[in-house]
């Protein structure tokens, strides 16, 4: 059966047509543009920080920040393991190898004990750490206040992948204005969208604008294409960028559609034994990018893969959890701090439909579809 409701698809409209229409009109569908630079300094101000460089993914702008920083072979670089493989993937770019560190059971973002044993654990193997790369997993921010603290403490620089969190808060301050440099995404399914897309933000000038000028392939400033270190095609198209603009408008409307259905979920799953939305139950923080359930199969007498593909049955995406990435064959080699915490949050994490675009239809569909499945008691 094909797919009818989506987890969450992008949520774009008139708005977006007309600012996509106006920045072709205007003559901008070259790569850069005023629409660019606009958007740029838009969402700095959203995150409080007075640098941003708009790219074409956000693992672009791991990346470039770990070039920038000189992060390279024989270094490490602490990282959630609970995480998209592209928060892994950027530390391999550069030569560096990771070393996962568990998860927070509540929140599933990374635990800072751990993290803080995990640094000691490093250099009493003489390691070197080039950075710390925590990630807010599901729209819901690292806990920054412990994270930098220990961060300060050790000497190490923090790379805030908010990859998924754009919006959210932690301790009033926004996602993207934390660390040394943070990240966000624009992909297709994230709250608000570029099509693909990314963002660097930070407070050090010198490396937003190392990070730009890597981003054009590192060209010199020479009437001739002169290039003195390898750069790199990562820049986020001006078109793009106006979509962004628009998205940016309507960013606060969308997390609150978003928030209803988290609300509504907590309200179904209320009285159903060993069921429990995941990340807590305090999110007034978060952008409630994507709504998790988290089941303990033991009491609720099912699990999440038995719901997973009853729901499939009925036309509806759901998806697992994040697989923890020391759990990934392609990072067999990779040292990690465990307790178990992320593992227990992979078997039994289930995401569902989420999306701002959704209708109360759809989402009624859903309701129904896990009324029925047989499964609640």
């Amino acid at each position: 059966m094909s797919l009818e409701v989506l987890m969450s698809t992008p949520d774009v409209g008139a708005l977006e047509q007309e600012y996509v229409a106006r920045a072709i009109q205007s003559g901008w569908a070259a790569p850069a543009g005023p629409d660019l630079n606009a958007f740029e300094s838009e969402v700095a101000e959203r995150c409080g920080v007075p640098y941003a460089v708009a790219l074409s993914s956000g693992t672009a702008a791991l990346h470039l920040a770990l070039v920038s920083w000189g992060v390279k072979p024989g270094d490490i670089v602490l990282a959630s393991t609970l995480t998209f493989a592209a928060t892994a993937n950027a530390i391999r770019y550069v030569g560096a190898q990771p070393w996962f560190v568990d998860s927070d059971p509540v929140s599933g973002n990374i635990d800072p004990e751990l993290l803080e044993q995990a640094i000691v654990e490093a250099r009493a193997q003489g390691r070197n750490i080039a950075a710390i790369i925590p990630v807010d997993l599901l729209g819901k921010c690292v806990d920054y206040t412990s994270i930098e603290r220990i961060a300060e403490s050790h000497g190490i620089r923090v790379l805030c992948d908010s990859a998924e969190a754009f919006g959210a808060t932690h301790a009033g301050r926004p996602a993207g204005g934390f660390g040394h440099a943070s990240v966000l995404s624009f992909n297709g399914n994230k709250v608000m969208t570029t099509s693909g897309g990314g963002m660097l933000l930070t407070a050090d000038e010198d490396l937003a604008a190392h990070v730009r000028y890597l981003s054009t392939q590192a060209r010199q400033p020479a009437p001739h294409y002169e290039h003195t270190e390898i750069g790199y095609n990562y820049r986020l198209s001006n078109l793009l960028a106006a979509l962004g603009r628009a998205q940016l408008i309507r960013l606060d409307g969308m997390m609150s559609r978003r928030r209803g259905w988290r609300v509504h979920y907590r309200q179904f799953f209320a009285d159903c034994p060993g069921v429990r939305i995941f990340g807590g139950e305090n999110d007034s923080e978060d952008n409630c990018w994507l709504t998790a359930i988290s089941v303990d199969s033991e009491v609720a007498g099912w699990s999440v893969a038995e719901l997973g593909e009853k729901l499939r049955g009925s036309g509806i995406e759901t998806r697992p959890m994040w697989k923890p990435m020391h759990l990934q064959p392609v990072n067999a080699d990779c040292p990690a701090t465990l307790n178990g915490t992320a593992d227990q949050i992979f078997l039994r994490g289930l995401t569902l439909p989420s999306g701002s675009a959704m209708t109360n239809a759809q989402f009624a569909s859903v309701l129904t579809a896990i009324a029925g499945s047989g499964l609640l008691q």
